[in-house]
């Protein structure tokens, strides 16, 4: 089954470091990444960043990244302003089929504040017993905050859905 899981570090740095066991665990075939990306927070910037975490067994083209622009459109949207931000509740309805609930959408970007990172995973084959431990070991302050969702079979396709139903409904006509 397909999982979208959120890791949330009181650092801007935790997912970073995240992210490389994250590979390690790819590689060891203990899960399987469909798609990841970090977002770290720096405490006085005005917005995150998102990066784009490639791995061996990735199977998202290098057209960019689902979780990224679903994030850049939940997360950052309330950033950018009321026009953009009054499209939240429209983003996570379009995600429902995808098993992805307004109070996910809620939590996810509730967590994500300046001076924190997130690492989130778009995975399957994995469990979540053996994932944790390697997750959250090694820190050395603060704590780890989990946010973990199982998706429907059709989960991947429902998010390139909304995604581009979200970017077409956000380009202007053209003359």
């Amino acid at each position: 089954m397909t999982a979208l899981t959120v890791w949330r570090y009181d650092t801007p740095f935790g997912a970073e470091a995240a992210a490389v066991r994250l590979k390690s665990l790819a590689e060891r075939k203990i899960l399987t990444v469909h798609d990841a990306i970090t977002i770290a927070w720096m405490p006085q910037a005005k917005e995150p960043v998102i990066g784009h975490v490639m791995h061996p067994t990735a199977s998202s083209a290098g057209k960019g990244s689902v979780l990224g622009g679903l994030v850049g459109m939940v997360v950052l949207a309330p950033v950018a302003g009321a026009v953009v931000g009054a499209g939240v509740a429209s983003v996570a309805a379009r995600l429902r089929r995808s098993g992805i609930d307004q109070q996910f959408v809620d939590e996810l970007r509730s967590q994500l504040t300046p001076g924190s990172s997130a690492l989130l995973v778009l995975s399957s084959d994995g469990k979540l017993d053996e994932v944790r431990p390697a997750m959250e070991r090694e820190l050395q302050r603060g704590d780890v905050v989990l946010l973990h969702a199982e998706l429907s079979e059709d989960a991947p396709v429902a998010m390139v859905e909304a995604l581009e139903e979200i970017r077409r409904d956000a380009t202007p006509p053209q003359p």
